[in-house]
């Protein structure tokens, strides 16, 4: 029998949540499944414990006290591209698209089925070993203008400026750089994100 994180080791994954019961239920659901989950209950122990230890993925709840989960991304983003999943109010668009727009990898709604939780922590945790694999094959540089790209070492940069992107980011613009002078329409771009559950409205990436 295959075990859930379709690896030999354990998947490391952070939950950041206010909300004890919900992270002995995901703890208890996903520990079976292979992976090793460490749950904390603020954003700042959140950010700190993301900043010491690498996970292969993040659950981060936008409510949460003392800083919320909007910056907690924000903070986390400007060392590490670790895949993170938000948790955001049942239906509510707005949450979604804002964390996307900060660098999410993906959203559940706080009402989630573990199913769908595992579905998703597979999905961004297979891109994520899919690009730091493609990471290791040598792959010839992009220069547009002042915009640099490396998809070897996935490394983009602005001038004399390094740029922060996410494992999403980072193939969106490499699929950009390589139609430089065309138009490339959503479509492309959504399937260019390999994994990745799009509802037919989703606007995310717009």
């Amino acid at each position: 029998m295959s075990h859930g994180t379709d690896t030999d080791q354990p998947l490391k994954i952070l939950v950041i949540d206010d909300d004890l019961k919900l992270c002995r239920l995901v703890k208890e659901y996903l520990t079976p499944l292979g992976y090793e989950v460490t749950t904390v209950h603020t954003g700042s122990d959140g950010v700190a414990t993301a900043r010491v230890t690498s996970f292969d993925a993040i659950i981060l709840d936008v409510m949460l006290p003392g800083i919320n989960g909007y910056e907690v991304l924000r903070q986390v983003r400007q060392f590490s591209t670790v895949p993170i999943l938000m948790l955001t109010a049942l239906g509510d668009e707005a949450d979604r698209i804002a964390g996307l727009e900060m660098g999410a990898d993906d959203y559940l709604p706080k009402t989630f089925s573990t199913r769908e939780l595992l579905a998703r922590l597979r999905a961004v945790t297979r891109r994520s070993r899919i690009n730091s694999s493609t990471a290791a094959e040598p792959t010839d540089e992009f220069h547009i203008q002042d915009l640099r790209l490396d998809p070897a070492a996935r490394k983009a940069s602005l001038g004399e400026q390094r740029l922060i992107l996410t494992p999403v980011e980072f193939d969106m613009l490499i699929c950009l750089a390589r139609s430089a002078g065309r138009v490339v329409s959503r479509e492309q771009l959504l399937n260019e994100i390999a994994d990745r559950n799009y509802e037919v409205f989703d606007r995310s990436i717009d």
